[in-house]
């Protein structure tokens, strides 16, 4: 073959061109570490940078199943984690997340130089054109604008250069390429609508396909199959074509067929199934499966054996903008092999699992979704569990199916991806399509993108790009250049786990995977120590530096120890960090925590004398403590550590010593009680720390005798018994090793007695628990037991508490019933006697504590109960005579105990409801204990009346007379009876409802005279009283308020406003006298006497309120003249007291006198008209025969009120009014609002509305836009309502009927907008002769119908809120028309809501 001449020159050409430019990068954002020592320009040379090597297509996406890590299939989702973030420096102590979030640099980035370079050369040179479409197989194919096509080998030289200028002329621009499975065929498709075959062996066109679309569309993408005869391509106009390429007698053709028009919604993406080499014998191949993805949804096809819809699936809701995407992938799911459809359009990525079931149809089982916040422009498969995905912003994102984490995020803005949009739009053939693809080809770079074989190609405007996953060890390579080495630690350790993501290069066996990433650790230990002793800072504060290793150390101790490799942490890591001191001692103090969770158990001889020497040296006691009692005791230097233990009190570290090193239990026991012996003998009160140390002696001898170790695990089960013989011979010993003559016998258990009895007690008892059939151990129990009674009986260092604890542990042990130990009897009756005759009366409560303890534990312990109430009795002990009468069933003297007991008193009304209350108890056990209560009735009163009277209400509802007759204190009887006739929820209190008028007004009487306060709300509340007694009570103690309301209530209302105003008289003069005093006495205690007036003033306005209310609820059922005869007398009450205050020149309490005056008077002309109350006040003889000057500001406040009443009046008509207009002006709208048909024929007969120019026909015009003829209608019988013809009611036939049938009236309400606002008949007259044909006369009538009142109601409501005529029209029905005029605000006891509506009061100057 000869090469073309443009091909020779473009070869020439590039053999001269140097590497393009490339931008400068920015440090900070590739995270590119700073370099200390900058490489020289040999090290440069020599080293083989990562773009020069050749791309090799690895089909590293071929699954071999076998191999598989099964590991890795179900890992749990993990947070993302940008590789290079400092803030995990920030951390003081560091220890290993289990869950690593670090991923590192998951995708390698390559800028493939030789073809960059020979695409801006092919344009400079030869002028082919800008870069258009890339395609990828085992050779990589540029196409350009200028319609040529570069074929590069794998080592990205050039081999072909397909195409000249001329056909790039003819044909346009490269819009689309693809190559077939085994790289013989180049497919092209471009601008102007032709496709092309190449091949690839020599160059040479195979085909020019012209007609195998229509013409005018540019070609937007063409696909192989995996059958070499069978290809697709997709047209500008959104139509699907298969290519069955055929040869015949050496004659190459091309069969087209349409499998998708454009017409049904235009396909902008197509993508076949491919399978890869392993997977070409896949039963699902047979199908020849092709995915297209439209504007509106997704469909599977088949092409094979015959054309098949298998799915469709719509889109949700999306940006119309965004761009569809599929890709198809080979997933291993449930051991089975079969392809995974992903797509998606906006920000959610879907998947579809296709698989071919035993009948032969294909199966799609949907997936679970990927959300991304952002919106995708390309979407690729880089393997079976990983996705790369582009946003329209340009951000490259690497995503891991199964979790659906985002692994990485790279920035493509440097590429300079290509678009096309020029092909979508088709601007080569004259721009001929929808708005819909122009819009998705803004953003459309489907020809720019191409994977395979695990590696994805992007297009730049002078560049190719290759991404490709990087393996595992370069992953961690990356991260180590960058000095991260606590994310590359965490990385490795994933690996090492198989958790990791996007994991390339290891193989599935675990134990060979750990195995190699171990070693891989382990280098990465050694720099990472070299690289923290390099960089630590060699001056500064010392926490700086401590700092510094805290980051580093305690990861290497981490992950040393989870790799098992103590023997690399103690020997090599250790020996090179000692060199800093500072290292050394963070390394020692990073071992406690490892070492107290067990997770480290044995140290060497080296280290473990540098942690002594350590911990010793810092004061860190605790910790060291902590550590020793965790170590295993063969690393230990035991006298070293047992010197150290004494000399600091580390007691925990020197009994674990003792114990697991030398066998020997005692010895810690002995130097215990050295600590804490001293001062007990001595009677010192003992320090915090010697506190401690015995509760310390205890727990160790408790652990001894059951059998575990101090502080944590069992003692050896060989040495069990031997140690608990030892502990007891301890206990017994009649005196100590080293004592002095004065020594007491027994000292231990002396001494553990006087620390802590009770507790030294228990421990004994839970020993003793475990005593079965052991000769030798219960012969130990009863020693002890006699050593105790002869240390502590009759002893006087010892309490009654004590002595009493020592019985009642005794008892307990005698009380079971296996019972071996032997206690004299007479020793009881001591303890008995010293309990309840002692020398004093010290300890009351306690000893009768101990004592009841004791009697309750029982058993063999029989006491003579006689003498025993006997000592009781004497001593005071209520709790134990009530333990004996309870005994004795004598329950009525259990009362008198109770009340005897000063500490117990309050608890005898629960014990004797409950007593009462219990089945238990026969009925003459209660009758005792009724009668008992009944003597005491006095006494329990007086004690509390409140849960006496609950008493009474329970249980002695028939003795209520007795009680309160036996109650002589009428104070107490008064607190009694106001409880007990309190209102109780669910309990009928039975007898005391035969009493209750009685009761209450007794009650009654005793609140007159105790509580008058209380009178009013107690009359108001109860309804057990009789009205008449009630009264005579009331007026008997002249408790005036209570018996108005009681006169009230009775219904005399004239009494009750008699009884008021008597009152307010009283008041009105009280003021009246004290202003005359004030006038007459000059300054002499002014503050005084004004205080004195304000309260008389204030309870002038109280009781004013009191009668104005009264008043005000009598006049609502009362006559004009019955009202007149409330309101005048109040009304000259107050003129009175006003005219005579004003002649005694106190101002103050004349105006607010006269405040009330009008008060009075508004509150008035409510109910009395106001004629009516200025004729009366022209009558008084206060203001009748006065001058007009003293009533002018009555008269103007009333006048007042008038213009107030007047203004109110306007305002709300001009407010109705302004309802009404806007109402009717809404209505009007709507009524004559004009209709636009959206047709020019009838829907029923689907013909012109003029279908005979010599007749004239009514049309019907409805608000949804269809038109009907009025003869069509009639036929199919849409009118309702009235008969005649012009009030005719119309129904829209086509929208009152779901399927274009019959519609009824029953349809008609739920489709408001199918029927016309305003019905509109249209009547078009066409003339004869001499009138235009097209000429109309429009008539037009309008009607409200019931539909319209709807819609009228629906306008109405848009305004918010409910409308002012509502408001009103809702107030004015709450009272009646001969209540109008001015209201004041309801009293509580009024029911209806009224408006506040008289002016504020005018007062003069």
């Amino acid at each position: 073959m000869t090469e073309s001449p443009d091909a020779r020159s473009l070869l020439s050409a590039s053999s001269q061109l140097n590497l393009m430019d490339v931008d400068a990068i920015d440090d900070k954002e590739f995270d590119i570490p700073q370099v200390d020592t900058p490489p020289t320009l040999e090290s440069i040379l020599n080293e083989l940078e990562d773009e020069e090597q050749p791309f090799v297509l690895e089909d590293t996406c071929v699954l071999n199943t076998d191999n598989m890590d099964a590991h890795s299939c179900d890992t749990s989702s993990l947070a993302s984690s940008d590789s290079g973030d400092p803030v995990h420096l920030k951390r003081k102590k560091r220890t290993v997340d289990m869950n690593p979030t670090v991923h590192g640099s998951v995708l390698r980035h390559s800028l493939l130089k030789g073809i960059s370079a020979q695409i801006v050369s092919a344009a400079d040179k030869v002028d082919a054109g800008l870069p258009t479409a890339i395609t990828m197989s085992g050779v990589i194919a540029v196409g350009t604008s200028h319609g040529l096509a570069l074929v590069f080998d794998n080592n990205q030289a050039l081999r072909l250069c397909l195409g000249t200028k001329a056909t790039g002329e003819e044909f346009g621009a490269v819009s689309a390429l693809s190559i077939n499975h085994d790289c013989s065929r180049l497919l092209c498709g471009f601008a102007k609508g032709q496709i092309t075959m190449w091949d690839l062996a020599n160059g040479k066109l195979l085909r020019t396909i012209n007609d195998a679309h229509p013409p005018g569309t540019a070609i937007l993408h063409v696909k192989f199959t995996n059958d070499p005869t069978l290809a697709v391509c997709n047209d500008s106009g959104g139509s699907v074509f298969e290519l069955a390429f055929r040869r015949v007698m050496g004659m190459r053709s091309c069969d087209s067929q349409c499998l998708f028009s454009g017409s049904k919604g235009e396909v902008c993406s197509i993508e076949p199934l491919l399978a890869p080499p392993d997977f070409r014998d896949h039963p699902i191949t047979h199908y020849s499966l092709l995915a297209m993805a439209s504007l509106t949804k997704i469909l599977v096809i088949g092409l094979k054996p015959s054309l098949k819809v298998w799915m469709t699936f719509p889109y949700i809701k999306s940006d119309p903008s965004s761009v569809p995407q599929l890709s198809w992938q080979f997933v291993p799911v449930q051991k089975m092999v079969n392809p995974i459809l992903a797509f998606c359009k906006g920000d959610t990525v879907h998947f579809l699992l296709v698989k071919k079931e035993e009948t032969g149809t294909i199966h799609v089982i949907k997936q679970r979704q990927l959300y991304l916040n952002c919106d995708i422009i390309s979407l690729s498969w880089i393997n079976s569990r990983t996705l790369v995905l582009v946003d329209s912003h340009e951000k490259l994102q690497v995503v891991d199916r199964p979790s659906q984490e985002i692994l990485e995020t790279l920035d493509l803005e440097q590429v300079q991806l290509v678009y096309n949009s020029r092909h979508f739009k088709s601007l080569a053939t004259g721009g001929n399509v929808s708005q819909a693809l122009a819009l998705v080809g803004e953003k459309a770079c489907y020809q720019s993108v191409s994977s395979y074989a695990g590696q994805i190609v992007y297009l730049g405007t002078k560049s190719a790009h290759i991404m490709a996953l990087r393996n595992w060890r370069e992953r961690i390579d990356c991260l180590l250049k960058q000095g991260h080495f606590v994310e590359a630690l965490s990385l490795a350790w994933s690996f090492h786990e198989g958790t990791a993501k996007a994991v390339v290069g290891l193989c599935g066996d675990p134990v060979k995977r750990k195995g190699v990433v171990g070693d891989k650790m382990v280098e990465i230990f050694f720099q990472f120590a070299e690289h923290a002793l390099k960089k630590c800072p060699e001056q500064g504060k010392i926490q700086v530096m401590e700092q510094h290793f805290h980051d580093v150390v305690p990861v290497l101790v981490d992950y040393c120890l989870l790799l098992q490799r103590v023997d690399l942490l103690f020997n090599q890591l250790y020996a090179r960090l000692v060199e800093n001191m500072v290292a050394k001692g963070v390394f020692l103090e990073s071992l406690e925590s490892y070492i107290v969770a067990d997770r480290l158990g044995h140290l060497t001889t080296p280290i473990m004398r540098d942690l002594l020497a350590h911990y010793h040296g810092n004061g860190m006691m605790d910790s060291l403590e902590r550590c020793i009692v965790h170590l295993d005791i063969t690393s230990l230097d035991i006298q070293q550590v047992v010197q150290v233990c004494w000399e600091n009190q580390l007691y925990d570290a020197m009994i674990y010593v003792f114990n697991s090193g030398m066998n020997d239990y005692i010895t810690p026991m002995e130097k215990l009680f050295v600590v804490i012996g001293p001062p007990l003998r001595e009677g010192r009160s003992l320090t915090d720390e010697e506190v401690v140390m015995g509760n310390k002696l205890l727990v160790y001898i408790s652990c001894c005798l059951a059998g575990r170790a101090y502080p944590l695990g069992d003692i050896p089960e060989d040495l069990v018994v031997q140690v608990k013989n030892q502990v007891f011979e301890f206990l017994i010993r009649l005196h100590s090793a080293d004592s002095s003559e004065e020594e007491e016998v027994f000292p231990c258990i002396r001494t553990l007695l006087h620390f802590d009895t009770r507790e030294f007690l228990n421990v004994l008892a839970m020993t003793f628990e475990d005593f079965k059939n052991d000769k030798q151990a219960l012969e130990y129990q009863q020693r002890i037991v006699d050593i105790l009674l002869q240390v502590m009986v009759d002893n006087p260092d010892f309490t009654p508490s004590q002595v009493g604890g020592l019985f009642t542990f005794l008892a307990r042990q005698l009380a079971k019933p296996d019972n071996t130990l032997f206690v004299n009897r007479k020793l009881f009756d001591q303890v008995l006697e010293f309990l309840c005759c002692p020398d004093d009366d010290s300890r009351h409560t306690e000893r009768q504590q101990v004592l009841l303890e004791l009697l309750q534990v029982g058993g063999v312990v029989q006491f003579n109960e006689e003498r025993l109430l006997a000592l009781a009795e004497k001593a005071k002990f209520y709790q134990i005579c009530e333990f004996l009468y309870e005994k004795k069933h004598l329950y009525d003297r259990i009362i008198d105990c109770y009340l005897r007991d000063p500490l117990r008193k309050g608890e005898i009304f629960s014990y004797i409801h409950n007593l009462l209350s219990m089945p238990a108890y026969s009925p003459e056990e209660k009758q005792t204990v009724k009668d008992r209560v009944l003597q005491h009735t006095q006494e329990l009163v007086t004690l509390d009346p409140r849960k006496s009277a609950d008493l009474v209400v329970f249980h002695f509802t028939e003795h209520v007379q007795q009680i309160i007759f036996e109650l002589q204190d009428d104070q107490l009887l008064f607190k009694f009876l106001s409880y007990l006739l309190e209102p109780r929820e669910g309990h009928d209190s039975g007898t005391i409802q035969l009493l209750e008028h009685d009761l209450h007004e007794l009650l009654l009487d005793l609140l007159s005279r105790f509580a008058p306060q209380q009178l009013l709300s107690f009359l108001k509340t109860s309804q057990h009283y009789r009205l008449e007694e009630a009264i005579q009570i009331t007026e008997k103690y002249h408790h005036n308020e209570a018996t108005a309301y009681l006169l009230e209530k009775k219904g005399d209302f004239q009494g009750a406003f008699e009884v008021l105003l008597e009152t307010l008289k009283e008041k009105l003069s009280l003021l009246t006298a004290q202003s005359d005093r004030r006038v007459e006495g000059g300054d002499g205690r002014w503050d005084e006497k004004e205080r004195d007036s304000e309260s008389t003033l204030t309870r002038v306005k109280d009781s004013l309120n009191e009668i104005i209310a009264l008043c005000h609820q009598s006049s609502q059922n009362l006559y004009q003249q019955q009202r007149e005869v409330l309101w005048f007398p109040l009304l000259e009450t107050m003129m009175a007291s006003q005219k005579l205050v004003k002649g005694l020149n106190a101002k103050h309490t004349f105006e607010v006198l006269k405040e009330l005056t009008m008060k009075v008077l508004n509150c008035m002309s409510s109910f009395i008209s106001l004629p009516a109350i200025i004729q009366r006040i022209l009558q008084d003889p206060v203001y009748g025969k006065g001058k007009l000057a003293e009533i002018q500001g009555l008269i103007l406040g009333m006048l007042d009120t008038f213009n107030y009443e007047q203004t109110l009046l306007e305002t709300t008509t001009n407010l109705l009014n302004h309802d009404l207009h806007w109402s009717l002006a809404q209505l009007q709208a709507a009524v004559t609002k004009g209709l636009h048909p959206r047709q020019d024929y009838c829907n029923i007969c689907l013909q012109q509305y003029k279908r005979r120019q010599d007749s004239a026909e009514e049309i019907i015009v409805f608000s949804c836009g269809h038109l009907f003829h009025f003869q069509c209608l009639q036929q199919k019988d849409c009118g309702w309502g009235f008969a005649s013809e012009l009030q005719q009611r119309w129904s829209c036939y086509k929208c009152s009927s779901s399927k274009g049938g019959r519609g009824g009236p029953s349809t008609e309400p739920k489709r408001g907008r199918s029927t016309s606002l305003a019905q509109t008949h249209v009547t078009s007259v066409h003339h004869n002769a001499g009138a235009e044909a097209d000429r109309k006369k429009v008539f037009v009538e309008a009607t409200l119908d019931l539909q319209q009142e709807q819609s009228w109601d629906q306008l109405r409501c848009l305004y918010r809120g409910p409308s002012r005529l509502s408001i009103l029209s809702d107030l004015s029905h709450s009272h009646s028309n001969e209540k109008t005029g001015l209201l004041i605000t309801g009293q509580p006891g009024t029911e209806n809501f009224q408006l506040k509506l008289s002016p504020p009061p005018l007062l003069e100057e």
